[in-house]
């Protein structure tokens, strides 16, 4: 009779406090920038660098970017890192103050430190190792025994290591296919190339290249290159998920180019060499778009033309693991007697790929 009170009691009380249980969440306190013509802006407080704050607005959807100069107060509820321009870092939230200055909570400092907005370099950058690297390695194998003795095999590699002023890049592809050991393809291709910077944007390059194919009669195929190149896209030149990793740059310049064959005769010419790198990682990386063709084009003829270009679709597995489909297309204008001017290669991938510049 007693647990049967108890028990009522009990849940008496749980339904008198179900209101409660029930109600929502407080939600997280919104940051406020209130510029100099008045406008208010409600987000979060995501960057400031380089004289631009970004805000990360639920209303609108996606990043506000206003001019720092352009900010006439601040309120952060969450604790960042505030740069100044003498070299101080703090770390905290800012309360509301006079316009152009801050009233900074710095942790775990106690009390509040004003200072003045025009002080601050930049607020929660991302901060980069002096050089990033990003590559991948992509492996494909297929085998058949029985009535066929059929053997594929393809692996392609890629590393770019960049700095401020330097950007080195590499590439490396095998090709190799056999039936019954008769050898049915048989190609390899490798580029260096090297860009300094004069400016964030505009750079000037150095580029090698080496290629073999056994049944285009070709010994190899050499071209050393040099020229202007621009970086158009960069990093963060867009918002949002699809485009905020976008990159894009193109280039031009002058080429020496010389092919040894094995039964046709050697040629070589001066060229002009163009570029296009296209690279359009979407949803966090978990998928890239990538494009890259590069062309050489006889000074001397106009009908030399040399055209190679590379585009695929990778996918992220999981952690570095990823997977992929890469269409290869190569036109020679000149081909050596006895062969076509074109050839497709078609792979399947599976490799790793890594990036060790940090992200937001």
């Amino acid at each position: 009779m007693k647990r049967s009170i108890v028990m009522v009691m009990v849940l008496s009380l749980l339904t008198l406090l179900s209101p409660a249980f029930g109600a929502d969440a407080p939600a997280p306190a919104l940051d406020v920038v209130t510029l100099k013509d008045g406008s208010v802006i409600y987000g979060e407080v995501v960057e400031m660098s380089g004289g631009l704050l970004k805000i990360k607005s639920p209303a609108a959807g996606d990043i506000i970017k206003v001019k720092w100069a352009e900010v006439s107060t601040l309120k952060v509820s969450h604790p960042i890192p505030f740069h100044l321009k003498e070299g101080t870092v703090l770390i905290g939230t800012v309360e509301d103050s006079d316009p152009g200055m801050m009233r900074l909570k710095a942790e775990p400092m106690q009390g509040i430190l004003t200072v003045p907005m025009d002080s601050v370099a930049s607020m929660n950058p991302v901060m980069q190792p002096p050089v990033t690297y990003t590559g991948s390695l992509n492996g494909g194998f297929s085998e058949t025994t029985g009535n066929s003795h059929l053997r594929n095999a393809s692996l392609v590699g890629d590393l770019v290591a960049r700095s401020e002023q330097l950007r080195l890049s590499i590439f490396g592809r095998y090709v190799y296919g056999d039936d019954a050991g008769q050898l049915l393809v048989r190609n390899s291709r490798g580029t260096i190339k090297l860009d300094f910077f004069v400016t964030k944007r505009f750079y000037w390059f150095a580029s090698s290249y080496f290629e073999q194919d056994t049944f285009q009669d070709l010994k190899l195929r050499t071209s050393l290159s040099t020229g202007p190149g621009y970086q158009f896209i960069e990093k963060g030149d867009f918002a949002g998920p699809w485009f905020k990793d976008l990159t894009m740059y193109a280039e031009a310049g002058a080429a020496y180019f010389n092919e040894d064959y094995t039964l046709a005769g050697d040629t070589s010419s001066a060229r002009g060499r163009w570029s296009i790198k296209l690279d359009w990682p979407m949803l966090d990386a978990k998928m890239l778009l990538y494009h890259f063709e590069e062309g050489f084009l006889s000074l001397q003829s106009t009908q030399g033309l040399y055209y190679t270009s590379d585009t695929g679709l990778r996918f992220k597995v999981i952690g570095g693991l990823q997977t992929g489909f890469q269409w290869t297309m190569r036109y020679n204008s000149v081909p050596a007697p006895g062969t076509s001017s074109t050839d497709n290669l078609y792979l399947i991938t599976l490799g790793y790929g890594f990036d060790t510049s940090r992200k937001r």
